[in-house]
């Protein structure tokens, strides 16, 4: 007999179209008007979920950026070298329009598209989707606040779905980061001690440290620095018009938890030359443009995360047998696996219609909406994310927990999401400042949830209970008991939308696991909540795909 056999192990989920598997996402895109763009959405679909992607976005995550300060002879260069595999995966999503196709064509449904493009990229390989979210997010901002020089110079650039690595001039397309995070500053971009002053020529220098400056090999950055008038925003290039390096020493590369593909950075700004963006000492007013759409890829990226992380987990549950019988037929596993599908789903669901509340000819009610919601679920959706991922590992067992499964890289994954771009406590806050200086906001956000006003019990009775908390907040929002309770009221908001929305999209199932789980102030897990029948059919919802015989949406 073999010493060697191998039996009871789930085959690779993989060669599987990615985007008409995963239903919430299928239903959403044709809700929001971008059915237009499924064949490109599918074909995104089957490559991500091709063996030779998976393997690619694997590599770029074990063989890590290296930083090359100098070349052989000892002339400061300031490059970071990627493997291979991670410039073929960021290719790909620039190539799809993952970036910036919904500023390149805003037809109706566009923003939807792109965010389902990115979302199905970020799903298999996170760390590339860091700077193509930003490449996307500087967009509005050059167009609302940018010269016409500017613009004229970096849009186009930016919406060019070509791709180059390369650091060098007349580059026909172009890839963005940011840096605001100082030492001593944190959250705190006020207390920024990085300085610009006028040069004389319409340009300005800049002299100071960054402390976080991710994707370092981006084509130009948006920066914060202290002119004259205050707190500034600053386009600072890579590689200056007549072909020099902008000096951008790159002082070392940080040692993260996660998101290991991507390169973050300490960089020094010593003469380095930047143009302004915005008014002078306006600069939080005009990054914040950016900061908004990055929230918003920050909701889109841990979706994405939930999706691979269900997908796996539903996958090898129904391959492994346990006690006599196939793991996902077992009473307690199944409801761990629709847990996992309710969270899922409710995440997708709101990511896409903040999205669309973002598109060229979203109606006007969708301009406060958007302002408030897409703090409160990035907030929401994000601090659910690290806890989702853990549970979808455990039921891997121990093969979960080594790096030879995906489930382990997007447990080490997800805690990014809550901490970039205001990390719990900073969103919560500004949830609050929204709600008292702009209570247009919150009566856009009540207005969507009342949507679905009448259809649950459960569900109009935590509305009611979140708009008296709200309420309270907003008589004096400065008091510590407001702050005190800002996240209580965050998560509140945030639940309330989630529901709001499964009850008038999702199947019955869906809708009446998530209210039996999460609302009423519990919070919770649907362990235990939900009929056998019901949680069955709320994994069935995940399919697990086939190669010999593919699962097809349905229409």
């Amino acid at each position: 007999m073999a010493t060697h056999s191998v039996t009871n192990q789930a085959p690779a989920r993989e060669d599987l179209d990615e985007y008409s598997l995963d239903l919430p996402l299928v239903e959403g895109v044709r809700r929001h008007g971008a059915a237009w763009a499924e064949p490109e959405l599918i074909a995104t679909g089957t490559l991500v979920g091709s063996a030779g992607f998976q393997h690619d976005a694997e590599l770029a995550d074990v063989h890590e950026p290296e930083l090359v300060a100098f070349d052989r002879w000892g002339h400061r260069i300031d490059e970071v070298e990627y493997h291979p595999s991670y410039h073929r995966v960021i290719g790909a999503a620039v190539a799809a329009g993952a970036h910036t196709a919904a500023w390149a064509d805003p037809v109706p449904g566009a923003q939807v598209a792109r965010a389902a493009q990115f979302l199905l990229f970020a799903q298999v390989e996170p760390g590339h989707a860091c700077p193509v979210s930003m490449t996307h997010a500087v967009v509005p901002a050059l167009q609302q606040f940018g010269s016409a020089g500017l613009q004229e110079e970096w849009i186009p650039r930016l919406l060019s779905r070509d791709y180059s690595p390369a650091l060098a001039p007349g580059k026909t397309s172009a890839l963005f980061g940011m840096a605001m995070t100082e030492k001593q500053g944190g959250s705190d971009v006020r207390a920024n001690r990085t300085s610009a002053v006028p040069a004389g020529d319409g340009s300005w220098i800049l002299t100071g440290h960054k402390w976080f400056c991710s994707a370092p090999m981006s084509d130009g950055f948006l920066v914060l620095a202290q002119a004259p008038a205050g707190l500034s925003c600053f386009l600072v290039p890579r590689v200056l018009p007549d072909g020099a390096r902008n000096p951008f020493l790159i002082q070392r590369l940080k040692d993260k938890l996660g998101n290991r593909a991507n390169a973050s950075s300490e960089v020094e700004f010593d003469g380095t030359v930047g143009r302004l963006v915005g008014e002078e000492g306006r600069g939080v007013r005009t990054i914040i443009e950016m900061v908004n759409q990055t929230r918003l890829d920050c909701m889109l990226g841990t979706a994405a995360g939930m999706r691979q992380a269900t997908a796996e987990a539903v996958w090898h549950a129904q391959h492994r047998a346990a006690f006599g019988a196939l793991l996902v037929d077992q009473p307690a596993m199944t409801q761990v696996l629709a847990d996992l599908a309710v969270e899922t789903e409710a995440a997708i669901t709101a990511s896409l219609r903040v999205a669309a509340a973002y598109e060229a000819d979203a109606p006007a009610a969708d301009e406060p909406f958007r302002r408030l919601a897409t703090a409160v679920l990035k907030y929401w959706i994000c601090k659910r994310g690290p806890g989702h991922a853990y549970e979808a590992l455990e039921c891997l067992g121990g093969n979960g927990y080594t790096e030879a499964f995906p489930l382990a890289r997007r447990y080490r994954e997800q805690p990014v999401m809550a901490v970039w771009e205001g990390s719990g406590n900073v969103i919560a806050l500004d949830v609050l400042r929204a709600i008292a200086r702009e209570p247009e906001t919150a009566d856009a956000l009540f207005a969507e949830v009342r949507l679905a006003e009448g259809a649950d019990a459960r569900l109009d009775a935590h509305v009611a209970d979140t708009e008296r908390l709200l309420r309270e907040a907003q008589r004096d929002p400065a008091s510590a008991e407001a702050q005190a309770g800002a996240r209580r009221l965050t998560e509140a908001l945030a639940v309330a939308l989630q529901g709001s929305l499964l009850v008038r999209h999702a199947p019955n199932g869906v809708a009446d696991a998530f209210a039996s789980s999460r609302l009423g102030g519990s919070r919770g897990f649907l362990y235990g909540t939900a009929p056998a029948a019901a949680a069955r059919a709320i994994v069935a919802r995940v399919p697990p795909g086939s190669r010999a015989e593919p699962l097809r949406a349905p229409r």
